[in-house]
C-alpha cells in the first residue's frame, strides 16, 4: 500500500496524484510569499514544486541535480536584488524556499509522501511566523542563549552517541539491564521541563501564586518554598497565598514525577497504578491552593537561566546514585531497603527517585506494585521536605498550617494508593 493510499488518494493514477500534491504543496508554500508581496509569489513556489516533481519522474539524476541548481541560481539571484534594496534578509529566505518547494515535489515524486508534508508545513510556519522568531531570538540575553546551547548539546549530541540497546549491569549479585538512552533522555526531559516553565514564569511570572508556585515548583519546589518563606518574613499578611503557592509546588511535583511513570512505561507497561495516587496529591494540593488563597496576590519570582548544564547533571549524577543505591538496597534487604532508599532520595530530588523506580521498573527488577510505592516514597519525602523547611519561619501558625495540610495530602495520597494496589 502506497503512502498516497494511506492519505486517501486512489492508488490509480498514482504517479498523477503525487503530481497533482506537488503542486499543491507548492502552492501552499507560496501563499506567505505572495502574501509577503514578494517577487516569487504563489505560482513560482508551485512551478518550482512541479519542476521537482517532473525531474525525479524521469529518473534522471543529472536532470534533477541541473534543476537545483538552476533553482539555486534563481535565488542568487533574488539574493542579489535584495542586497540592493537592503532587504537581504528577506531575499534570502524566499531563495531558500524556493529550494525546499523544489525539494518538496522530488520528495513526494519519489513516495516520500508524509515527509514531504511534513517539510512543507514546516517550511510555511517558519515563514508565517517570522516576526515572533526574529523577536524571540533578538530578546535572548546571552545567558538564555547559552542555555539553549548547552540543551541542545544534551539533546542532539550526546544522546545519539548513547548505546541503543539496554547493557547488562551486575550490582551486588543483582543483574540489571541499564537503558544509558533511557536514562538520559530523563535527564534531558527534566531539562526541558525546566526550560519551559522558564518560559512561562517569564512571561506571566508577576500575575499571581498560581504560576510562581506551579510553574516554579517544576524547576525547583524548593526554591518556591525559600521565596515564599521570604516574602513571609517581610509581609506577614502573605502566609495564604504564600502556603497555596507551596502547595501549588506539590502538584507540579506530583504531575511532573507521574508524568515521568507514564512516559517511560510503554514497553513494559504503563504503571497505571500511580495515575490514582499522584494524580490525589495534583488535584489535591490545587483544591486547597483555590481554598486558602487571595488569588489577586502577586509575587515575583526570579529565575537566573532557562538551563544549567551543571545542574542538569548533578541531577544525572543523583539519579545514578539513587539507581545504584536502590540496587544494591534491594539486593542487600529486599524490597523495604529499595522502599528506604527511594524515601531518602525524595530528601533530595524526588525526580531522581522517581525515575530510579521507573528504570528499575523497565529492566524488570521490580514489579509494577513495587515500583508505583517507591514513587509515591519519593514524592511524600518531598513534601514532608518542604513542610519541614517552612519551620525557618518566624509565623508558627503559617508553619503549623503548611505541616497540616501536607500531612492531609499526604494520608490522602497513602489511603488511595493501599486502596488502588491491595
Amino acid at each position: 500500500m502506497t503512502a498516497l493510499t494511506t492519505l486517501g488518494l486512489s492508488p490509480v493514477g498514482d504517479e498523477v496524484g503525487r503530481i497533482v500534491l506537488a503542486a499543491a504543496l507548492g502552492m501552499f508554500l507560496g501563499i506567505e510569499r505572495e502574501w509577503s508581496q514578494k517577487s516569487a509569489g504563489i505560482r513560482t513556489f508551485a512551478l518550482l514544486s512541479l519542476l521537482g516533481a517532473v525531474f525525479t519522474l524521469v529518473e534522471a539524476d543529472s536532470l534533477l541535480v541541473v534543476g537545483g541548481l538552476l533553482v539555486i541560481v534563481q535565488g542568487v539571484l533574488l539574493a542579489a536584488e535584495g542586497f540592493r534594496d537592503e532587504a537581504a534578509g528577506l531575499s534570502l529566505t524566499t531563495s531558500v524556499s524556493m529550494l525546499v518547494a523544489y525539494g518538496v515535489g522530488a520528495l513526494v515524486m519519489q513516495s516520500y509522501i508524509l515527509e514531504g508534508v511534513t517539510v512543507a508545513i514546516l517550511s510555511s510556519l517558519l515563514l508565517v511566523l517570522k516576526r515572533e522568531l526574529h523577536s524571540f531570538a533578538g530578546g535572548l540575553s546571552r545567558a538564555e542563549l547559552r542555555s539553549a546551547t548547552e540543551f541542545a548539546i544534551l539533546a542532539f549530541v550526546v544522546y545519539p552517541l548513547l548505546p541503543a540497546a539496554p547493557i547488562p549491569v551486575s550490582v551486588a549479585e543483582l543483574s540489571l539491564e541499564l537503558e544509558l538512552r533511557v536514562a538520559w533522555l530523563l535527564v534531558v526531559t527534566v531539562a526541558g521541563i525546566g526550560i519551559a516553565n522558564y518560559a512561562i514564569v517569564q512571561t506571566y511570572g508577576g500575575r499571581g501564586i498560581a504560576v510562581t508556585g506551579f510553574f516554579g515548583g517544576l524547576a525547583s519546589s524548593t526554591a518556591v518554598v525559600g521565596t515564599m518563606l521570604d516574602h513571609v518574613r517581610q509581609r506577614p499578611a502573605a502566609a495564604s497565598y504564600a502556603l497555596a503557592a507551596i502547595l501549588l509546588a506539590d502538584a507540579a511535583m506530583a504531575l511532573r514525577n507521574l508524568v515521568i511513570a507514564i512516559a517511560f512505561t510503554f514497553e513494559r507497561g504503563i504503571l497505571y497504578q500511580s495515575i490514582v495516587p499522584l494524580g490525589a496529591v495534583t488535584v489535591g494540593s490545587v483544591a486547597v491552593a483555590a481554598y486558602t488563597a487571595d488569588w489577586t496576590e502577586s509575587v515575583e519570582m526570579e529565575l537566573d537561566s532557562p538551563f544549567s548544564l551543571r545542574n542538569a547533571l548533578v541531577f544525572g549524577g543523583i539519579f545514578l546514585v539513587v539507581l545504584v543505591a536502590s540496587t544494591v538496597a534491594r539486593a542487600q534487604f529486599g524490597t523495604g531497603g529499595l522502599y528506604l532508599t527511594a524515601l531518602l532520595s525524595g530528601l533530595v530530588s524526588s525526580g531522581a527517585g522517581t525515575t530510579s523506580a521507573v528504570l528499575l521498573y523497565r529492566g524488570g527488577a521490580v514489579d509494577s506494585n513495587t515500583a508505583t510505592i517507591a514513587i509515591l516514597l519519593a514524592t511524600a519525602a518531598s513534601i514532608a521536605v518542604k513542610a519541614g523547611l517552612t519551620i525557618a519561619s518566624p509565623d508558627r501558625r503559617f508553619a503549623v498550617r503548611v505541616a497540616l495540610w501536607s500531612l492531609a495530602l499526604l494520608a490522602g495520597a497513602t489511603a488511595v494508593t493501599l486502596a488502588v494496589i491491595v
